[in-house]
């Protein structure tokens, strides 16, 4: 699932491309994806209208359209946004193609129809935007701090609960826990000041650092021009099971936690 810093990046490919344009028209090649309103409502609504602004919260993209209504795309396990010249051919999965005004069209991929396109009123009023916690980015390091405090959950599982810090996931949990040298499985509240400091900072260093790279594709994401993000290869844990760890040479471990993968060093983060 593209988590926070390929979420970021499709918004800031989007901005530059397709910002001010007119949705000439829409077609629907598999309604699953479309969960507001209706499909035909979803197709007839969007015709003629102009894409104002596009931001984020969390992994949800936003697109504030010219009648104050707003399109979010939920990416979920397989969905894409790639633009393209409207005489290329689409070799992908294509749910739904948006036609610009600018001769390009915009396709929303997805291959196992896990994503979710809606037109709302009111992208706030969404359940799970409700529960959300705050953006990694918004947080000062007193502030995580006092998150952090008396939550008995192990460290990793927390991370990824979007309910206490948004946008995070997998990948990225995995690569900020081992550049702070802490063990997934510690609980939280068991961290110390100077762990919950470093923990803060390798946090923000990670996001950042994967943003400016254009995310990690190792599945299916991709970006807006359909080229890969480039952060995978600066991953220092994730995916390299049995390799090496680059500081200490101990083999990297993989276990299980909270139903998801997870790497780690057991020398670095013991």
């Amino acid at each position: 699932m593209p988590e926070l810093p390929e979420v970021e990046t499709i918004k800031n490919d989007l901005r530059k491309t397709v910002c001010g344009k007119k949705i000439v028209r829409v077609e629907i090649y598999n309604s699953k994806v479309i969960r507001q309103p209706v499909a035909a409502v979803f197709k007839k609504s969007l015709k003629g209208l102009s894409i104002q602004r596009i931001f984020r919260r969390g992994k949800l993209l936003i697109l504030e359209l010219s009648n104050g209504k707003f399109l979010t795309v939920h990416f979920k396990m397989t969905g894409q946004l790639v633009l393209r010249k409207i005489s290329a051919a689409n070799k992908t999965i294509c749910r739904v193609t948006f036609f610009l005004s600018s001769g390009l069209v915009l396709d929303f991929n997805d291959q196992r129809l896990f994503g979710e396109l809606r037109l709302i009123d009111d992208w706030k009023k969404l359940q799970f935007i409700q529960s959300l916690g705050p953006e990694p980015f918004d947080l000062t390091c007193a502030d995580f701090k006092a998150m952090l405090f008396k939550r008995k959950t192990k460290i990793k599982p927390l991370l990824l609960d979007q309910s206490f810090i948004a946008g995070i996931g997998n990948i990225y949990a995995c690569e900020i826990l081992f550049r702070a040298k802490i063990n997934p499985l510690k609980p939280a509240q068991s961290l110390t000041e100077k762990e919950q400091t470093v923990l803060y900072k390798q946090m923000q260093r990670v996001l950042k650092s994967a943003i400016k790279h254009g995310g990690s594709s190792v599945d299916d994401y991709v970006r807006v021009s359909g080229k890969n993000g480039d952060y995978a290869r600066f991953h220092q844990v994730y995916g390299r099971l049995s390799k090496p760890c680059f500081i200490c040479a101990s083999l990297i471990k993989r276990i299980a936690l909270g139903g998801r993968g997870t790497y780690f060093c057991p020398k670095c983060q013991a």
